[in-house]
């Protein structure tokens, strides 16, 4: 999350309190099978969440996978990703990139890779190192490490069971075309054993007031008691680059082309606004709940993710101009879509330009 003052910019990441998981393995070795599947079956819950929304990782390797206090898996270090938008007409990718000892045999050959199964290549060979405490390829000679790689020339230890070997055979076949996919490693005997389907943990948004509160107090020339709004929060030149599309990272994880909050101006004024707002969506289903120009509202009726909750804002650009925000607060981004579409075909003779009309200017 980033955030700004008028005088700071706040980058706020999760405490990830458990390190690295390549600190495990060098601390302690090889995992037991049951264990190492527990991390494997995590770190395909989240490949394939990326994937689905068009995000491939292209540097999965231990020292990127982090681990929390309660031992759940984390993917960081997006660095070298790429999005579906850079595929080429021939459908692939042609960014050579990652570390030589976990990429795939096709991202070498300089002809062009799929994201998703050179992904699952990388995935492999952790699941091998878990298993057993070393990695599948290795040479000190980076061209012999790469025929080993394209050749597939790995052997499994004595200890590993069947089921594991099956499916790391299975995962490192050279041939991408005929390399095992997710549905079919989720329907995979060893792999399913204890494994856990994810949930969306779709957790009430914190107060922004409270973090708002926070920042203020940390710079007392700008700190004010709270108390009743007579305008709408004035929105600065910062605020509104920031707003960009080209310098907004939250989009990144959005089903498809869908995002998860759009903004809209009008020349109304900015009661007007919330009021029509508030007769839009209760038709819809929305309990409301107001505060100075913020509202809160939630769908009564349970959707695929739970009850759809959407944050509105006001904001004032210009004494006759104002900004509105809707975002989605909680439940599903494609509901949220659907949503909002109903909404601003309620509110025609309210909106002056949607988002993509500023975009497209």
């Amino acid at each position: 999350m980033v955030m700004g003052s008028k005088t700071k910019i706040f980058i706020v990441l999760e405490f990830i309190t458990g390190g690295e998981l390549f600190d495990k393995i060098v601390n302690h070795g090889r995992m037991h099978e049951k264990e190492a599947r527990k991390y494997f079956q995590q770190l395909i819950n989240v490949v394939d969440y990326c994937h689905s929304r068009g995000v491939y990782h292209r540097d999965l390797k231990p020292e990127n996978l982090l681990l929390d206090a309660s031992g759940n898996l984390k993917v960081s270090d997006f660095g070298l990703s790429a999005l579906s938008q850079q595929v080429r007409d021939d459908g692939l990718l042609h960014t050579s990139c990652g570390t030589p000892n976990y990429v795939a045999p096709e991202v070498l050959n300089d002809h062009g890779y799929d994201g998703t199964t050179a992904d699952l290549w990388s995935c492999g060979v952790i699941l091998f190192v878990l298993l057993a405490g070393y990695l599948p390829f290795d040479d000190s000679n980076l061209m012999n490490l790469y025929k080993k790689i394209s050749a597939a020339e790995f052997s499994c230890p004595p200890w590993m069971s069947f089921g594991a070997m099956k499916l790391i055979t299975r995962i490192l076949d050279p041939n991408p075309m005929t390399r095992i996919t997710i549905p079919e490693i989720l329907e995979d005997e060893w792999f399913k054993k204890d494994y856990k389907p994810p949930v969306f943990d779709e957790k009430k948004d914190a107060n922004l007031d409270d973090v708002e509160a926070v920042f203020k107090d940390s710079e007392q020339e700008y700190h004010v008691t709270e108390k009743k709004e007579e305008q709408p929060t004035p929105m600065n030149a910062f605020e509104l680059i920031s707003m960009s599309r080209g310098l907004n990272l939250g989009n990144l994880f959005d089903e498809q082309e869908f995002k998860r909050e759009t903004r809209f101006t009008s020349k109304c004024p900015a009661n007007e606004i919330i009021s029509k707002i508030e007769e839009a969506v209760k038709p819809l289903g929305f309990d409301v709940h107001k505060k100075n120009y913020k509202m809160r509202l939630e769908n009564v009726k349970a959707g695929r993710k739970g009850n759809l909750n959407v944050a509105t804002e006001v904001f004032q650009v210009a004494p006759s101009l104002h900004m509105v925000e809707v975002r989605k607060a909680k439940g599903d981004t494609l509901e949220f879509h659907k949503f909002y579409k109903n909404l601003s075909t309620s509110l025609e003779d309210v909106v002056w330009k949607t988002e993509e009309d500023m975009q497209n200017r």
